[in-house]
């Protein structure tokens, strides 16, 4: 009887689903950034049912249309198209599907150069301020994950933790690793919906695909939220068994993930990038989120609940913190040197202007740390509560400025470097000789 009663839901909840589903693009001419040599006399979109109502358009760069009336026959709508210079072209489309619902969608394609990713289609606007403050609650979480995790494996190690200790760390992974799946598809849905240029009521119908799967943004997204999904599970499965040694693969697996940002950031797809600009941002990301994590932890989780081992954790998180701001410098001055061809792009763009305030406060952020690790550490053997009480105030500073630096790093992402100067290619040069 359970299972007819589980059948018969099941089939409820499917019929509906299969009847009333909303129209999927499964083909389409020309193909999601495809590069043409000729360009295409007509756009062909093929459904998996019929439509009516059909608009197609097709831009260019300067926003100039190039299709002419769209029209549904059968399960296809096509539209002509007027002769297409070489370009880069961005394909908007809508139709009315059997549900009712409009279906909407959005590729590109180049006749004669590479086509740019949807990202970049024609009217997307660019991040805005609140992709800005996404992104940056995106790195946050990061920070609370790795910082804490690490901490606890490293940091930590050997020592007898007390109960109202152990719960503030895992509070903490479990806040950073829900944050970096939720947050993710937060920031992901965001720079979808600038993408298709649609109300927030008509984006869940919207085809997503040449998003998803056509660029490394999305496939980088696709395997970072299962990804963080799996650590989600190893982090509760280290809870709930009391087993410290299941948190070593669960960091292992997170540090490992943050490399789809790299991948599909400025260090990955620009002109310029390399497999070793994509090696140093995710060096860059990786140290800075222990750094800055692992300041939270030491403040958050172990100075208000473990008193009598803030000095030891203090030590060894002092040598720790010493190794990571030396890969973050190191990789960061490689990075800036690779995408700042000039020394007034600084004050003369935009990236440049964010750079400089990053670099300001990470140096303030240096400081502060060398303060406590040449200045305060020597004292520690000796120091009083009343001094230990102060030191937590004085780390807590360093870890709001760490978290500063995490929001300018959001902005810093989201922009655009200056331009690379164009090199002529050996080969030209001489024959025009």
């Amino acid at each position: 009887m359970k299972r007819l009663v589980v059948g018969f839901g099941i089939l409820a909840l499917a019929i509906p689903a299969v009847a009333w589903a909303h129209a999927t693009l499964e083909r389409e001419t020309p193909g999601f950034q495809q590069e043409l040599k000729v360009a295409p006399r007509e756009v062909t979109l093929s459904f998996d049912q019929f439509t009516k109502f059909p608009v197609v358009q097709v831009y260019n760069v300067a926003g100039r249309t190039f299709a002419g009336q769209a029209i549904a026959h059968g399960l296809d709508v096509s539209a002509p198209l007027r002769r297409l210079p070489r370009g880069d072209y961005t394909v908007r489309w809508h139709v009315l599907s059997a549900d009712g619902h409009v279906v909407s969608g959005v590729w590109t394609f180049g006749v004669g150069v590479r086509a740019l990713p949807p990202t970049q289609a024609y009217g997307a606007s660019g991040p805005t301020r609140t992709e800005h403050v996404v992104r940056w609650l995106y790195f946050l979480s990061f920070a609370l994950l790795i910082g804490s995790l690490g901490f606890r494996l490293i940091c930590l190690r050997g020592l007898q933790l007390p109960s109202p200790l152990e719960r503030r760390l895992y509070l903490l992974a479990a806040i950073g690793v829900i944050g970096s799946i939720d947050v993710g598809i937060l920031a992901f849905c965001l720079r979808c919906e600038d993408v298709l240029q649609l109300p927030f009521g008509k984006y869940f119908y919207g085809d997503l695909t040449p998003i998803a799967q056509g660029t490394r943004f999305g496939i980088a997204f696709i395997w970072m939220t299962l990804g963080f999904a799996f650590v989600a599970a190893l982090t509760y499965l280290a809870w709930l068994l009391e087993r410290e040694i299941i948190l070593l693969p669960a960091l292992a697996l997170s540090v490992g993930l943050l490399s789809g940002l790299s991948v599909s950031g400025h260090d990955g797809v620009d002109p310029g990038s390399s497999w070793t600009t994509e090696l140093a941002d995710w060096v860059h990301i990786s140290a800075a989120s222990l750094w800055i994590g692992g300041l939270c932890a030491l403040v958050i989780a172990v100075w208000p609940t473990a008193p009598n081992l803030r000095r030891t954790v203090f030590v060894r998180f002092s040598r720790l913190a010493t190794l990571l701001v030396t890969l973050v410098l190191a990789a960061g001055i490689y990075l800036a040197l690779v995408r700042v061809p000039h020394l007034h792009d600084l004050w003369t763009t935009g990236y440049g202007e964010v750079l400089l305030v990053k670099v300001a406060l990470v140096a303030t952020a240096v400081a502060w740390g060398g303060v406590h690790h040449f200045v305060v550490r020597p004292r520690l053997d000796a120091a009083s509560d009343g001094f230990l009480s102060r030191l937590g105030a004085s780390i807590a500073g360093e870890s709001l400025i760490g978290i500063a630096v995490l929001l300018v790093a959001a902005v810093l992402v989201d922009s655009n470097p200056p331009p690379r100067p164009f090199t002529e290619p050996v080969t030209q040069a001489a024959a025009r000789r």
